[in-house]
């Protein structure tokens, strides 16, 4: 009976955790700079499958250079919603060498669905406005640690 109740305890507190972890924000993952042309971005990296589906939900605010790089396993179609994410967002789909092969404004708390137009391993959130800002388009190359150093 007590390894009943303490096998118990710990799925209760496995599952808390898990409720926890999809209902708020994530400020707590690596970091790396990545720059497009002069522009330098500081980017979270999203790379396992909890933190590229928890993303940049519930988070309030980004500052102008933040964002998110969510890291696949390997290049495929990727498809992003924006399901309980509080921020207007432009993802950048991006090749494996760091070229972008196209941009995709995102409203906010919407469940379409923005899709690479064809396999990428890389996806890059920044703030809406961010990439038309700087001039930044597909066929871009950013540079960084994820593409190689000489991008």
């Amino acid at each position: 009976m007590k390894r009943f109740a303490f096998a118990l305890f710990g799925l209760m507190t496995a599952c808390i955790n898990t409720s926890h972890a999809q209902n708020s924000a994530q400020f707590d993952l690596p970091h790396v700079q990545l720059t497009a042309g002069m522009y330098l971005m500081d980017v979270q990296v999203a790379a396992t499958p909890e933190q590229r589906a928890t993303g940049l939900m519930f988070r309030k605010h980004l500052l102008p250079s933040e964002g998110m790089l969510f890291v696949f396993e390997q290049s495929a179609v990727q498809c992003f919603w924006m399901k309980n994410t509080l921020l207007s967002l432009t993802a950048a789909f991006v090749a494996d060498d760091g070229t972008i092969v196209n941009l995709a404004d995102m409203k906010p708390r919407t469940t379409d669905s923005h899709c690479s137009i064809k396999p990428v391993r890389y996806v890059l959130e920044m703030n809406q406005g961010w990439f038309s800002k700087k001039g930044v388009r597909a066929g871009f190359k950013l540079r960084g640690e994820p593409f190689g150093r000489s991008g």
